[in-house]
């Protein structure tokens, strides 16, 4: 598999450009499915996850185009079926996404139950019942979803209040839009990567009231039209890279960002000993000691994001005293803590949470990346070690992280990314 190289030691300093969300953008690709016209996104990562996306759109029948400027301009008026190709939902979960769109606007829709990264069950049972909910008849066959109805009527979809589920509220917002009546989601998730789909919808003449609270109300509309629209910038990109700047005892700042999607993170790094800078469009991060150990708990948005939680980890790893990391999303996300202890930190899971104890110096060694985020936090790790770190499975972070070794060599860091030997053709040839 292909693996990153890594020479840990040199402070990262400079500013780094953040991509557009990737959490963000999947669910704006599959929204133009809805669309009755041509659609302009604009800030869509480079990622192998989109370039999927992109291929699954297509294998439906929407015309899509990729601009100079690498805005893509699609056109779903032309899709041609209803059943979304295995091969391509096993690889990522967002790929579920298309399910809502298609069973609003063709009354049908069979799409194979997704694969993606081993971070813990993540079930679509919530999806299904929202669909039952709105009057389909849903059957689960073979790893295949099958539903179908004349036309999806509005009801009341009360979420359950503890998870707020990103890929369900998103999915069932999508094909509310398009139903008939009224449409309640109460419990609905309120991270800026779905408000930002919500208000792309808004301009495509959605009828959304409620955009950014936990209660969204739908009255269904007979057809969207086409728009332009940008991707919010990346928070999970940003957050990643000010850690990085945490643990190298660095200087570094990010922008484009949003500072108030961050604060939550912010306020841990400063809590930890950073010295953090923060302007109407840009986060900077200064850092010349060891971190202070801090306690954090995941949670849904305005929470502390479960995919900063690994980067989060590896901070505490070397932060002066103990401290506990709780996890209430994912049941599998300290995977990546085994690779850690192989490093030499000072680790302890139990259910549904890690016990760190800060260790001077981490080390150089060969690990291996199980998902998109723990491959984050090992590059993070390799940077503040002493030595070479060797990361195996280094396309996974491909999947959420635009030019990560680019933008690294550009604050100073010391890493390549070595391909696989004799390697498959790969996701951006397949789309030229």
């Amino acid at each position: 598999m292909a693996r990153f190289e890594i020479t840990g030691g040199s402070p990262l300093e400079g500013t780094v450009s953040i991509s557009g969300s990737k959490n963000g953008s999947l669910p704006l690709l599959a929204a133009a499915l809805l669309v009755d016209g041509e659609v302009v996104l604009r800030n869509i990562p480079d990622i192998s996850d989109i370039r999927t996306m992109i291929r699954m759109l297509r294998a439906l029948g929407v015309k899509i185009e990729i601009e100079d400027d690498g805005a893509l301009r699609l056109d779903s008026s032309s899709i041609t079926t209803f059943a979304a190709p295995y091969d391509l939902v096993r690889r990522m979960r967002g790929s579920f996404y298309v399910a809502g769109p298609l069973l609003t606007r063709f009354g049908e829709a069979q799409v194979p139950l997704p694969g993606g990264c081993v971070i813990g069950s993540r079930p679509v049972d919530f999806h299904v019942r929202g669909f039952k909910a709105l009057g389909a008849k849903v059957d689960e066959k073979y790893g295949v979803m099958h539903a179908k109805a004349d036309r999806l009527v509005g009801t009341r979809i009360d979420m359950d209040p503890r998870l707020r589920s990103v890929g369900a509220t998103v999915n069932l917002m999508l094909a509310a839009t398009m139903a008939q009546g009224t449409t309640i989601i109460e419990n609905a998730s309120r991270e800026p990567e779905v408000v930002d789909c919500q208000q792309f919808l808004a301009a495509c003449g959605a009828r959304i009231d409620g955009i950014g609270t936990t209660t969204l109300r739908i009255t269904g509309v007979e057809r969207l039209t086409g728009t332009e629209w940008s991707a919010i910038p990346d928070r999970m990109e940003a957050g990643t890279f000010l850690i990085a700047g945490a643990l190298t005892r660095g200087d570094v700042t990010v922008t484009p960002a949003e500072p108030e999607r961050l604060r939550i993170v912010t306020d841990m790094l400063v809590q930890a000993g950073c010295d953090v800078s923060i302007s109407e469009n840009a986060v900077r991060l200064r850092m010349d000691k060891r971190p202070e150990a801090v306690d954090v708990m995941t949670a849904p948005y305005p929470g502390y994001p479960t995919d900063l939680q690994p980067n989060t980890g590896v901070l505490m790893s070397v932060a002066k005293g103990t401290s506990v990391i709780e996890e209430t999303i994912f049941d599998a996300r300290f995977n990546y803590v085994d690779e850690l202890l192989r490093m030499g930190a000072d680790v302890r899971v139990m259910e549904g949470a890690a016990i760190f104890k800060g260790v001077p110096q981490l080390f150089g060694a060969p690990v291996v990346a199980t998902d998109i985020r723990a491959g984050a936090a090992l590059i993070l790790a390799g940077l503040c070690a002493e030595g070479a770190t060797e990361i195996s499975g280094a396309s996974l972070v491909d999947r959420g992280y635009e030019d990560i070794t680019g933008k690294l060599k550009g604050l100073g860091a010391q890493i390549e990314m070595l391909p696989e030997a004799d390697a498959e053709t790969s996701d951006a040839e397949c789309l030229l």
